[in-house]
C-alpha cells in the first residue's frame, strides 16, 4: 500500500552513498538505506538507487481549531485543515495516534489520493487559515508537506508541523520558505526512557528543538505527563530549564495522559500533577505554561507577564475572550510574543 509508485516521489532529503546505499536526511536517525530496504520509519524506501518518499495521498484530513494542535500563541480561534499520512520514526508505547503511526495497525488502511493543490484548495474552501501536517510524524513525509504548504502559500495560508522534533538542518531548510510554526513533543528528559520507550535519543531531540528555533519557526513545546514515567519534580524541572534556557517566551503545554496503546494499564494523569508541573515550569522562568486534556484545568488562559491580566481566555479548544490589541499588545501595553495577525 505505502510503496506504490504513484504514491511516492524521489526524496529531496537524501544523498547517495557508496555501495548502493542512500542516506535519508529527513530526520535525525539519518538512516543509510540499502537498495530494496526502508528507513526506521518504514515509509521512506530505496528503489533504483534512489530514496523515495510518500507523496500524493493523505490518511485523513479534518478541520480543527488551532488550539487543538495545540498552538496558543498562533492566530487564536483560527481554523486549520489538519492532514496526516502513515508511519513514524519513533516507537512510543504511549502513542495517541497509533492506528496511523504503527504500520502494522495501518496495514489494511486505504490512502486517499489527492494533489497538493487540491488539499490546499480544500483548506481554503473550508475557511482554514492554516494547513497542519500532523497525526503521524510529518518529518518522514516532509517533501510532500512542503509541496502542500507551497500551494497553500499561493492562497494566503500559513502552515505548521505537529512533530516529535527529530529535525535535521536539511529538513528545516527545506521547510522554512513555506512553513511558519512548529509544535514539538518533548517526551521526557531521560536518555534511557527516550531510547527504551520511544526508540530515539534525547540529545538529538534537544538538538532538533534548537535547529527549529534557530531556523526562525514559531515554536511551542508539549509534554504529555505520564504518571511514573516523566512526572517527577526533577524531570519536570530539567525539561522546564531546557526550554527556558532557549527562551522564557516559548509556550510549554502540559497535557494529561489517557491510557492507550501499549500503556493501557497506566494510570491517567491527575489534575494536581498538571498543576504541580505548571508551578515548576513558572518557577524555572517560563512565562507561558499551559495545562490541557482535562476539563477545567488550571493554566488554560494566557496572562500578561507585566500586569497579570488574562488577555486570552479559553475553555478546552475554544477561545472565550481575546483582549489583545494590534501586534499582540496587552491593554497595559506589554507585547505578548506570538503570531496574532
Amino acid at each position: 500500500m505505502l510503496f506504490l509508485p504513484q504514491l511516492s516521489r524521489e526524496a529531496a532529503l537524501s544523498e547517495k552513498l557508496a555501495g548502493g546505499r542512500v542516506r535519508c536526511l529527513a530526520c535525525a536517525h539519518r538512516c543509510a538505506v540499502p537498495e530494496g530496504g526502508t528507513g526506521i520509519c518504514g515509509v521512506r524506501f530505496a528503489r533504483g538507487g534512489a530514496l523515495r518518499a510518500p507523496w500524493g495521498y493523505v490518511s485523513g484530513a479534518a478541520p480543527d481549531p488551532v488550539e487543538k494542535k495545540p498552538f496558543f500563541h498562533v492566530l487564536p480561534g483560527a481554523r486549520t485543515l489538519s492532514f496526516g499520512m502513515y508511519g513514524c520514526n519513533f516507537r512510543c508505547g504511549f502513542c495517541q495516534n497509533w492506528q496511523l503511526s504503527d504500520l502494522g495497525s495501518a496495514a489494511g488502511a486505504e490512502p486517499e489520493e489527492v494533489s497538493a493543490a487540491e488539499l490546499a484548495a480544500a483548506a481554503k474552501g473550508a475557511g482554514a487559515r492554516l494547513l497542519v501536517s500532523t497525526y503521524n510524524e510529518p518529518l518522514i513525509t516532509a517533501e510532500w508537506a512542503a509541496a502542500v504548504f507551497a500551494e497553500g502559500k499561493k492562497l494566503g495560508l500559513r502552515a505548521a508541523f505537529v512533530s516529535n522534533g527529530y529535525a535535521t538542518p536539511e529538513a528545516a531548510a527545506l521547510l522554512r520558505p513555506v512553513m511558519d510554526f512548529w509544535k514539538v513533543d518533548l517526551k521526557c528528559f531521560s536518555p534511557e526512557n527516550y531510547s527504551k520507550v520511544c526508540g530515539a535519543r534525547l540529545d538529538r531531540v534537544l538538538d532538533g528543538i534548537r535547529v527549529i528555533r534557530e531556523a526562525g519557526f514559531w515554536l511551542e513545546v508539549v509534554t504529555l505527563l505520564i504518571p511514573g514515567f516523566n512526572d517527577s519534580d526533577g524531570e519536570i524541572e530539567k525539561m522546564a530549564g531546557f526550554i527556558a534556557g532557549l527562551s522564557p517566551d516559548i509556550p510549554w503545554h502540559l497535557t494529561a495522559f489517557h491510557p492507550d496503546y501499549k500503556m493501557a494499564a497506566a494510570r491517567p494523569t491527575p489534575p494536581e500533577t498538571l498543576a504541580r508541573a505548571r508551578s515548576l515550569g513558572l518557577a524555572a522562568g517560563l512565562r507561558y505554561v499551559y495545562c490541557g486534556n482535562v476539563r477545567g484545568a488550571q493554566g488554560q488562559h494566557t496572562a500578561c507577564p507585566a500586569c497579570g491580566k488574562e488577555v486570552i481566555k479559553r475553555e478546552g479548544f475554544a477561545v472565550t475572550a481575546n483582549l489583545l490589541g494590534p501586534g499582540g499588545a496587552c491593554p497595559c501595553g506589554q507585547k505578548i510574543p506570538g503570531v496574532w495577525e
